[in-house]
């Protein structure tokens, strides 16, 4: 499955498409988030959040979830497009995955407590040091498959995780 996976992508790479390079870059950056100076992966976490609150706003809880996973099919094949014309593995510009990271610990966390400041403020900061620390077994995520999924993986665990971390603390404390 891996294989005929990493063949499709192979090919994929391959095809002329309407999606330049620079375009791919772009995406891959959290739409130029990433570029911005110092701490790139906290830019790319703040730029997704007002995106998912419009579309939690547009289209529900669902819609967020839905859009975290065209995001992270969208990062996985922008980074296969990418990763190979640089040296690192995990260039710290690029941020998409932060974007699906981020979007999915907003959507665990509004689902159970509503859509609202403290919610977005409470998926942040749960979202970033999950994914600055990467307790076990995020860390080990980094190094799984492909780095174009390797990028992607972990901080889709760090945003499940920091998602469960906050709804228990809430549950814990009666709030949810």
């Amino acid at each position: 499955m891996e294989q005929r996976l990493r063949g499709w992508l192979q090919g994929m790479t391959t095809l002329p498409s309407t999606l330049s390079f620079n375009t791919a870059r772009f995406i891959a950056a959290g739409f130029g988030s990433g570029w911005l100076p110092k701490a790139p992966g906290t830019w790319g976490s703040l730029a997704s959040l007002p995106v998912a609150w419009l579309l939690v706003e547009y289209s529900g809880i669902g819609g967020l979830v839905i859009a975290s996973l065209v995001i992270l099919v969208l990062g996985c094949f922008v980074s296969a497009l990418v990763l190979p014309t640089l040296e690192s593995d995990d260039p710290g510009w690029i941020v998409i995955d932060e974007w699906a990271g981020q979007w999915l610990t907003v959507a665990i966390i509004a689902a159970f407590h509503g859509l609202s400041t403290v919610t977005l403020l409470l998926a942040f900061l749960a979202f970033r040091l999950f994914d600055i620390f990467k307790p076990f077994p995020i860390r080990q995520l980094e190094h799984m498959g492909p780095p174009w999924w390797a990028i992607m993986a972990d901080d889709l665990l760090a945003g499940v995780m920091g998602g469960a971390v906050i709804l228990i603390a809430m549950y814990t404390a009666g709030i949810v």
